[in-house]
């Protein structure tokens, strides 16, 4: 561990206590070993005036919800020191009435629900607190010699608490203990909280900041010199992207809808699921306490068998949920992350951000585990104290302040030919509603305009397999499956009558308007049959229906996808993958239509540009976001019984009516 301090940039962040309290508290975040995605929390003790100008003493604590990493003055919640210190007095409390009765002792109604621990905070003598979940202090108390080992490394230097449900009953047990006490007078500079995390102390912002860095990098040496060579091991892994799909698969019939999966397959993550043990000493138990309402109590563990394998967690959990529960209602019983032997980490979540997260509480968790085995081994807390945290209400409440689902949440899209028009369409309604996109185009600007959707372009050429199968396997690899393939590349050739038809320009448009499309299902129906809810929807034309003069090669190559859309259906319905073909006609919203192209076409109808547009039984302009919203429709259960279908965007053709 490195303090981090710098005069200058603390000085940008004012020389008033909250300031201060702002900027190291940012400092703790930015150390993923001392904290990860909104743990732990800090806070300082300020005297200010009311709005009447009458003088209170505030604790300034970490508001819920709020990450160290990123917090601002206004992630504190100002809550008054005489409410607090009145509650740390009573013999008990519920959860709701310290929840509500620290929103009532706020000065700033507005302000962010105060942490749990903001009673624990104001009882502790010292205007500066800081609480950290360090991976260091976890391996060094994870074990059953951990009370003695904290008596070894830090001496008298701290408290020593024995684990206990944080909020209320935390804050009480430290206000007995220290209870008559001048810690000042005696030297103490932090609390250890066995299986938990470490408090740091002072009236000094930088003191009390740098007194975390001390004790954690002691931790550090000392478990260090202990595990020797012990701790580390790396492999490669053995990438097995169809088992991938099937893992992602796999968890989200448990968890109930679809996951993103993120692979972690380096060297440390794959050696660390090679372990011998590690299906065992690997399974006990979460890192922290805090960390179970991101990834449950345990992980899973994935062989040879991984629908074997899935369903033992689920089994497992089940059991683990009846030993325990007093009326709750069970959660689902997917696990959150999995240890796959030979290939590494596995994390999943709702969205990529929900992956993400789980990720890096795994790889920390994964790092930690090990190393606390290699010291003496690992040694969490018990099942039923993570039970009373992973069904704590005052938890699952940051869980559910999430926005509904999405149609097509956790879902992964990829849609060809989308650098704009029809194909940019799709892939932005499929984003719209919660896919997760990869658009691939020759256009080179398939990236930015993937980009401006929150999506990933690739420039690939559809006819270059080589360059197609690396894309797939690229997403594949990336979010763990794939669900859903919008094949729309196409080109229309210039017109020519059949006596005059180039060769060329008949064998261009079969090669991108047929053959591309079959080598594109080809090589993603391996991982379509392990998809959720998996759909195809290819993207056709009014001219299969009823195609015009001058126009065979197009109007061919349409007709015989519309026929290759037929036998997918056949084919892939026994595995539950659908397949649609839809034939828009007269969309003039794309870069084709330029304004005197459309005024050409019109004169030659004599119509009005309006006219021209809107030449359907139902006056309608037809809009490439018409396509795009059918597109992700096709794709969502309103269609989870309907494949081989032909559906037209026209309007209302009277030719193919």
């Amino acid at each position: 561990m490195q303090s981090l301090w710098n005069d200058q940039e603390a000085a940008s962040f004012g020389t008033d206590l909250l300031g201060q309290r702002v900027y190291t508290s940012r400092l703790l975040g930015r150390n993923p070993e001392l904290v990860l995605h909104g743990g732990g929390n800090t806070s300082v003790k300020v005297e200010e005036k009311d709005f009447f100008g009458e003088p209170v003493s505030l604790c300034y604590v970490k508001g819920s919800g709020w990450d160290l990493a990123t917090i601002e003055r206004g992630g504190f919640a100002p809550v008054r020191m005489s409410a607090l210190l009145k509650m740390a007095e009573l013999p008990t409390m519920t959860d709701e009435d310290m929840v509500l009765q620290q929103r009532a002792a706020m000065t700033n109604p507005n302000a962010p629900a105060a942490s749990i621990e903001a009673i624990l905070h104001a009882i502790l003598p010292f205007r500066f607190v800081d609480h950290t979940h360090a991976n260091a202090i976890s391996a060094l108390t994870c074990n059953a010699d951990g009370e003695a080992r904290v008596s070894e490394v830090f001496g008298s230097r701290v408290l020593t608490v024995p684990y206990v449900m944080p909020g209320f009953i935390l804050a009480k047990t430290v206000y007995d203990l220290i209870k008559g006490r001048d810690l000042k007078a005696e030297g103490i500079e932090g609390i250890v909280l066995l299986k938990h995390g470490l408090f740091t102390f002072h009236d000094d912002a930088r003191r009390s900041y740098e007194l975390m860095i001390e004790m954690v990098t002691q931790a550090e040496e000392y478990l260090a010199k202990k595990a020797g060579a012990a701790a580390g091991a790396s492999a490669e892994a053995q990438e097995d992207l169809v088992g991938l799909a099937k893992l992602r698969k796999a968890v989200s019939k448990k968890r109930g809808h679809a996951q993103l999966a993120k692979l972690d397959a380096s060297a440390v993550a794959v050696g660390y699921a090679n372990q011998p043990d590690v299906a065992t000493f690997g399974t006990r138990g979460p890192l922290t306490p805090d960390h179970s309402i991101r990834t449950k109590r345990t992980p899973g563990f994935v062989g040879e068998d991984i629908d074997a394998a899935i369903q033992k967690f689920s089994d497992d959990y089940t059991s683990y949920f009846t030993r325990h529960a007093n009326g709750q209602t069970m959660l689902d019983t997917a696990p959150r992350f999995v240890i796959w032997q030979g290939k590494g980490l596995v994390s999943f979540g709702d969205t990529l951000k929900d992956a993400g997260i789980v990720a890096d509480i795994a790889q920390h968790t994964a790092a930690t585990v090990q190393l606390g085995q290699a010291v003496g081994g690992w040694e969490p807390l018990p099942e039923k104290d993570i039970f009373e945290i992973e069904y704590w209400d005052l938890e699952q409440a940051k869980l559910r302040k999430g926005p509904a689902r999405k149609v097509h949440q956790g879902k992964v899209a990829i849609v060809t030919g989308s650098a704009a028009g029809i194909g940019f369409a799709c892939a932005e309604s499929l984003a719209e509603q919660g896919a997760t996109v990869v658009g691939l185009d020759l256009n080179p600007d398939i990236v930015e305009g993937m980009a401006r959707i929150g999506a990933v372009g690739k420039v690939v050429n559809l006819t270059d397999d080589a360059a197609v199968q690396a894309a797939i396997a690229e997403t594949v690899r990336n979010y763990g499956g794939i669900d859903i393939v919008v094949s729309n590349a196409g080109i229309f050739t210039a017109g020519q009558y059949l006596e005059d038809l180039e060769s060329s320009n008949w064998d261009k448009a079969l090669a991108v308007n047929l053959t591309s499309h079959q080598r594109l299902l080809k090589f993603t129906i391996p991982y379509l049959k392990q998809g959720i809810d998996s759909s195809i929807i290819l993207v056709g034309s009014r001219n299969v229906k009823a195609p015009g003069p001058g126009a065979a090669s197009y109007s061919c190559s349409k007709a015989a996808l519309t026929q290759l859309c037929r036998v997918a259906a056949l084919e892939l319905a026994p595995v539950g993958v659908r397949c649609n073909i839809i034939h828009p006609d007269a969309v003039f919203d794309t870069k084709l239509w330029t304004p005197e192209a459309l005024q050409r076409s019109a004169e030659r109808y004599n119509m009005t540009v309006e006219e021209y547009k809107t030449r359907n039984l139902l006056k309608a302009e037809i809009k490439s976001k018409d396509i795009g919203n059918m597109v992700s429709a096709m794709a969502s259960p309103l269609f989870a019984k309907t494949t081989g279908a032909q559906i037209p965007v026209d309007g209302g053709n009277d030719r193919v009516i």
